[in-house]
């Protein structure tokens, strides 16, 4: 049974509003297990990153603007998830950005026709109705050390999210024998420096003050609903 957690760091939290993939992290289950197999792509969206989002993920319009567009990587993300289960945590989000990226790219599919999708929101809420599902929140609850992410990354939150997924579906914390608890810390750590990224310093007029007050009213309701 392979299974793909995937995650993403876009440039804003709205398709409709011309926002694009910047980041797509991907971390392979066989059979229950981490297998290390990861998949990690930094992309160039063509478009300005908004400004109210870089201190959620630390990614600049200088440091994407030498990667890859979206389509230059499309054929090896599609082979990277071919007859597999993919997981992620509000499914509809991701969803929605990965299949924007195909309709640019000119594929003529949805996610959702390529492979089974499993909402691990929506499963979290099922288990756990009433309480606080985001991923910070689940990882708390189970335990799973994110210590090491300083900032939000597609691969260091698939990451997180597997550890979640095989804990909160196994039923019972103990899944784990000593070698995979030991894989599992390792699996929590980003390859990327984060320490070499520059102190990212905004200093904003009125107007985009005004748009980075709308963007946390925006953000703060979509915390809530998760």
């Amino acid at each position: 049974m392979r299974q793909i957690i995937l995650d993403t760091e876009t440039t804003g939290i709205s398709v409709e509003s011309g926002h694009r993939v910047i980041e797509i992290g991907m971390v392979e289950i066989i059979d229950r297990r981490l297998t290390g197999n990861d998949f990690q792509a930094y992309l160039n969206p063509q478009r300005k990153i908004d400004p109210a989002t870089i201190p959620i993920h630390g990614l600049t319009d200088e440091f994407i603007a030498d990667k890859p567009l979206f389509k230059d990587i499309a054929s090896e993300f599609l082979s990277f998830i071919d007859g597999s289960e993919v997981i992620m945590h509000n499914a509809p989000f991701d969803s929605s950005f990965i299949n924007n990226e195909f309709s640019k790219t000119n594929i003529d599919k949805r996610l959702e026709d390529i492979c089974e999708i499993t909402d691990s929101l929506t499963l979290a809420r099922k288990k756990h109705p009433g309480q606080r599902n985001s991923l910070d929140a689940l990882c708390s609850r189970y335990e799973v050390n994110a210590s090491s992410r300083e900032l939000h990354g597609a691969l260091i939150d698939a990451k997180l999210l597997a550890n979640v997924y095989l804990l909160m579906t196994g039923g019972q914390v103990g899944f784990f024998n000593t070698s995979d608890q030991q894989e599992r810390n390792n699996n929590t750590k980003s390859d990327f420096d984060f320490g070499k990224r520059k102190k990212i310093v905004v200093n904003p007029d009125e107007s985009e003050i005004k748009a980075h007050q709308d963007y946390l009213k925006n953000f703060q309701n979509f915390q809530k609903k998760i």
